[in-house]
């Protein structure tokens, strides 16, 4: 039986990067060049304009937020006064937009990137990985991703999921206490599932967001799907959150295309209740 979501937002161009923090919902409005927050009786305002498009998000420890710039490759860090400053540069580890990203507890963000053009044509391409301390240092710390989206941390903060859109699959790796990533694996195998946006609930089980398929699924390690939501157009990306933590935000947009989302407006974050709450990062 189809399960049917409730509207929370509508009107938006490309929601993006969806995260639960201090009791409201977060998210990058990726072509409108906007984040946006959303409290908890429902009021939307922008939190940031970020001239290059956001999408991934994060916060350090001490508060200050994390968003990935997409078109500059460069990772930035909203201050207290509402300006953007320059964390990093990413330019010089990828050549290609970056996108979603996980920050761990000590502030150390992994971001992910597409490895080709996308929109322009070009051959699918594996890329990197890139982990950026709190310091501004940056390296690569894993390679041979397929378009490496979303990432989760699970909660003891050793295992770090992430999406592969165009492998069709969830890798893991082992985080070590310096913050390398060691111990490369298939965590699941999802065919005819293209892994966009990921979150961990405290069963262990990753929700993915699937455009292709218009779904959000439920997988086990191995791949076993345990649970399917359908959406009218496309899914972007997902996560759990609200005062309980069993809220799925889902991410929707009829295309990821910035001209078409420009034209259409048809972004809305969704929301379904599930049994199990939240756990992990983000």
């Amino acid at each position: 039986m189809k399960r049917k979501g409730r509207v929370l937002a509508r009107d938006l161009i490309f929601p993006e990067g969806p995260r639960w923090h201090e009791g409201a919902f977060w998210f990058s409005d990726m072509h409108a060049k906007t984040v946006c927050r959303i409290d908890s009786k429902g009021h939307r305002s922008v939190v940031a304009e970020v001239p290059g498009s956001p999408s991934g998000l994060g916060w350090l420890p001490d508060g200050r937020m994390l968003v990935v710039s997409m078109q500059d490759q460069r990772l930035l860090r909203l201050e207290p006064d509402g300006s953007l400053v320059e964390v990093a540069d990413l330019s010089k580890w990828t050549t290609h937009l970056c996108n979603d990203m996980v920050v761990d507890h000590a502030g150390r963000a992994y971001v992910g990137n597409f490895g080709f053009d996308l929109h322009g044509g070009d051959p699918i391409r594996t890329t990197n990985l890139i982990r950026v301390d709190p310091s501004g240092d940056a390296q690569q710390v894993a390679d041979g991703l397929a378009f490496p989206n979303g990432a989760v941390i699970t909660p003891d903060g050793r295992t770090l999921i992430v999406g592969e859109t165009f492998g069709a699959r969830l890798a893991a790796f082992d985080i070590q206490p310096d913050g390398s990533l060691e111990n490369h694996r298939l965590w699941a195998s999802v065919p005819g599932v293209a892994p966009d946006g990921i979150c961990l609930d405290a069963e262990g089980a990753v929700w993915v967001a699937s455009p292709i398929s218009a779904e959000v699924v439920r997988v086990r390690e191995g791949g076993e799907i345990i649970d399917r939501l359908s959406v009218e157009t496309q899914a972007f990306a997902c996560m759990l959150g609200g005062e309980t933590g069993h809220t799925l935000f889902v991410c929707t947009a009829r295309s990821s295309d910035p001209e078409t989302c420009r034209q259409e407006r048809a972004g809305r974050i969704e929301t379904f209740e599930v049994g199990v709450p939240h756990a992990g990062l983000p």
